[in-house]
């Protein structure tokens, strides 16, 4: 809501030249998100902006899936989005994440394990998906806080929703909030703000180490295709003369493209296939959790993904 209005002041007073078309999931898991989608549905249209309201069945789709409510909700969510901006012809998806949100997801990444590409959480400004022309930007992220949005509404007049879901600590997030930033907090009392600080300076680590990374997929990929148009295989000596940091992360590059996603792949499977480059004898074999297989033939890796 603070996101719209803030946007919508910027429209109309030309500093900004957008077309606005506002865009709410209804994932309903409470009793009131009927209520909420009529509620953004109502502004926009005070506003003058067309209103997409989707609906979704969360709760059924994550009992048929391998992955949690929070997961299933976020997949249905963007999906949502990426289809409705291709509807509407939008260059842009925004969102309103905040300084907040972005604390939460280091700290989540952190106690799950993560590197510092993890460990730089969200991007200001990236590709909705990968090869999409359609980016995602969260204009709030770097200096905005949630009581700063909520602020914002109270003092127009406009009435928003609270989720009571965000205070239910059966959720690993909301117990990161309820719990791990307050503790935080009594050692430093803008452990938000550094925090959302720490992940801007490793995202800009990770994206140099990114690029090489990208290089050394290429000629890992050219030294074992020889030209040819597939990029299912790397070259093993190419990739075991780099440095570890290197190394991984083209492996991950590489997994990550074959695959479509690097979904439930952890850091032992990924050692898995960096064991592969090791010694000389082919035939051996790195399982990925989708059913994906890697495999060391002579001086190459193959990558065997499992047909849907």
């Amino acid at each position: 809501m603070a996101l719209l209005l803030g946007l919508h002041e910027l429209v109309s007073a030309r500093y900004l030249s957008l077309s606005l078309v506002v865009a709410h999931l209804d994932h309903r898991l409470r009793e009131n998100s009927r209520r909420d989608a009529l509620l953004v549905s109502k502004l926009a249209e005070s506003l003058g902006y067309p209103g997409v309201i989707g609906r979704a069945e969360i709760e059924k789709r994550a009992a048929e899936s391998a992955d949690n409510l929070e997961q299933v909700a976020r997949k249905a969510r963007y999906d949502f989005l990426a289809r409705t901006a291709a509807r509407k012809k939008s260059k842009l998806v925004v969102v309103a994440h905040t300084m907040d949100d972005q604390a939460e997801t280091v700290l989540l990444r952190l106690v799950r394990g993560s590197g510092s590409e993890g460990l730089g959480a969200m991007e200001a400004i990236r590709p909705l998906r990968q090869g999409s022309t359609i980016q995602i930007v969260r204009p709030l992220l770097s200096w905005a806080r949630r009581s700063d949005t909520e602020g914002f509404c109270r003092r127009l007049g406009v009435e928003f929703a609270l989720d009571e879901m965000n205070k239910d600590e059966r959720f690993a997030r909301v117990r990161v909030r309820q719990q791990l930033l307050p503790l935080m907090e009594s050692f430093n009392k803008r452990i938000v703000e550094t925090l959302s600080r720490t992940a801007s300076l490793l995202r800009e680590d990770s994206s140099t180490l990114s690029v090489d990374a990208t290089r050394l997929l290429e000629r890992a990929l050219e030294a074992s295709n020889a030209g040819k148009s597939t990029r299912s295989s790397v070259n093993v000596k190419v990739l075991a003369a780099a440095p570890p940091a290197l190394r991984r992360r083209a492996l991950r590059l590489w997994l990550a493209e074959g695959r479509g996603d690097l979904r439930r792949v952890e850091r032992v499977h990924l050692l898995g296939v960096e064991r592969l480059l090791e010694g000389s004898k082919g035939g051996r074999v790195a399982e990925l959790p989708d059913g994906t297989k890697v495999r060391r033939v002579r001086d190459r890796l193959e990558l065997l993904v499992e047909k849907s």
